[in-house]
């Protein structure tokens, strides 16, 4: 009895002191539990959009995986279209290509073997030709009348010798130059050089004998009978010194002198050239010509009418 008369007074002087501490415990423990369930739920929450996320991620890779095969395939498809295409137009077009080339080189050997015949009919033709001149020649030869003997002063008979022979031309004049020009420019040249020997013999004092000379030198030149050609060009100069070929004589004397190793008298026909020829296409030529000697034209006789050299 002592005991409860002793704490009775406590109580009465506090009596909320326990149930208050209580409180305050268990409400600290409510809003700690709130927080926690709210914490939770913000957790949720946030694992429920990443699933959500991770999900439509995964959607999207698989989409784009799906869209990969389909490419694939497809690329796959165009490729396989591609080649198979490539060997229709293989087949369509190299095929004819290669029958065409055949064909080209069978035209190519055809073609060969037509110009080796051509060159045959040629070659029989030009000898052909050649002997149709030759009996036209002889009948020309044939037909031609017979001259006068000329008159003699002394008696006639057997004591004052038999009738004295005229040498006839075998063609006339132009038909023989003709003939030696064609064969000169075909290449015939031993025949040219006898029909333009012929064409001085018989019309050595007609308006194409100058050029018929200059031919003649200019064919020992070709054929490298370099003494023969000077002297003939030398006759083009002395014979008939005013002429269209009076140029032309001039500069191959002095080119032939030249390749006779006489450079000094080839420039003095150049140098003549110049002189005479200013204005002529051969003048710019022979300049070229005594420049490349390291000469110079000075003053020098004149190349006319100078003998052989």
């Amino acid at each position: 009895m002592t005991f409860w008369r002793t704490l009775l007074p406590a109580f009465v002087i506090c009596p909320s002191f326990f149930p208050t501490a209580a409180f305050a415990a268990s409400k600290e423990i409510v809003e700690l539990q709130r927080d926690l369930a709210l914490l939770q739920e913000q957790v949720r929450t946030l694992q429920r959009a990443q699933d959500e996320k991770f999900s439509a991620i995964q959607v999207l890779v698989q989409q784009a995986l799906d869209s990969a095969n389909k490419t694939s395939t497809s690329v796959a498809l165009l490729q396989n279209n591609l080649q198979q295409s490539f060997k229709d137009q293989q087949k369509s077009v190299v095929d004819p290509v290669v029958g065409v080339g055949a064909k080209l080189d069978q035209m190519t050997t055809d073609v060969s073997a037509l110009r080796e015949s051509v060159a045959d009919i040629s070659s029989q033709m030009g000898k052909l030709q050649q002997q149709m001149l030759d009996i036209g020649n002889a009948v020309r030869t044939i037909q031609a009348p017979a001259a006068a003997p000329p008159p003699s002063a002394g008696p006639t008979g057997i004591g004052a010798g038999g009738p004295q022979s005229v040498d006839v031309p075998p063609v006339p004049a132009t038909t023989l130059y003709q003939n030696a020009n064609r064969d000169r420019n075909g290449g015939n040249d031993d025949l040219a050089l006898r029909e333009y020997s012929d064409y001085l013999r018989y019309y050595g004092n007609t308006d194409f004998a100058p050029n018929a000379q200059y031919y003649i030198a200019e064919i020992h030149a070709k054929q490298n009978n370099l003494d023969q050609a000077l002297a003939e060009f030398d006759m083009v100069l002395e014979k008939y010194p005013d002429n269209n070929k009076t140029p032309d004589a001039l500069y191959m004397k002095g080119a032939t002198l030249v390749k006779m190793g006489k450079r000094t008298q080839g420039k003095q026909e150049f140098c003549e050239l110049v002189k005479r020829f200013p204005s002529n296409d051969l003048a710019n030529r022979a300049r070229t010509q005594v420049k490349s000697l390291g000469l110079t034209c000075g003053t020098a006789p004149s190349a006319v009418h100078r003998k052989k050299t």
